[in-house]
């Protein structure tokens, strides 16, 4: 598992990123229409590939503000799908933040699908920042967001595992132990697939009682810190000074 600090700098510029789509999201390129196109495709090659890049995510939506008639309602519903297990960092809402109220598309032929996914989209990234991890799996697995599984997820190489990838940074920040069968509910998985997962990720499980060891971390190990000061007097002569003129 990434430190937070590894996590934060391939976030701003990551490793799989290419010098020209680096020239794009940093330079005056960022707000040209006619290179849309090349950003698109990197998100799909993103969708593809399991790689990820916010910021040049960011960059087509910005390009949907300035130029309305380059909306394409699919890639910012795939946009939305890469940010949701972006967490804990608040990408998703950065997205929602660029994304303009639109009216319905007069066109029955070729309706917007944004506006009834949205919703869904949305509930199921509060589920995963509220850390409901088994909420989330049900929802997602329901009638409700079939539509969103079958027409875009499934295209979403990797889209569980991210999801999964959430959830242990989380169970890893707050558990020193934690029974098996709550770890499987949190991940949607059980028997050996959950067994083979455990054995991936370096824990431990008891076979007696079924609890799984977290490795020791700085964020799950309680330890009480002791600060101490050393103030001089003569650092403290204008507070002194001070307190006798008013007194």
């Amino acid at each position: 598992m990434q430190s937070m600090p590894t996590i934060a700098s391939n976030w701003v510029t990551p490793p799989t990123r290419t010098p020209l789509i680096e020239k794009l999201v940093t330079g005056v390129d960022r707000y040209n229409p006619n290179n849309v196109g090349i950003l698109e495709d990197y998100l799909y090659h993103q969708i593809r590939s399991e790689e990820y890049d916010c910021l040049a995510n960011l960059a087509i939506l910005k390009l949907y503000q300035f130029n309305a008639d380059m909306y394409n309602p699919d890639v910012v519903i795939n946009i939305l799908i890469k940010a949701l297990t972006s967490a804990p960092f608040p990408d998703f809402n950065l997205c929602l933040s660029l994304l303009d109220e639109r009216t319905a598309n007069p066109n029955p032929d070729e309706p917007d699908p944004l506006p009834s996914l949205l919703p869904t989209l949305t509930a199921l990234y509060n589920l995963l920042q509220q850390c409901r991890f088994a909420a989330f799996w049900v929802l997602y697995h329901s009638d409700q967001v079939e539509s969103l599984r079958d027409n875009y997820t499934v295209e979403c190489v990797g889209f569980e595992d991210s999801v999964r990838d959430v959830v242990i940074r989380a169970v890893t920040a707050a558990f020193t132990r934690i029974g098996s069968e709550r770890l499987g509910t949190y991940l949607d998985l059980s028997g050996d697939k959950l067994d083979a997962y455990i054995t991936k990720l370096g824990w431990v499980k008891d076979s007696t009682t079924g609890v799984v060891t977290v490795p020791p971390n700085p964020d799950n190990q309680i330890e009480s810190t002791v600060v101490q000061e050393n103030i001089q007097l003569s650092q403290l002569t204008k507070v002194i000074a001070h307190a006798a003129q008013t007194a």
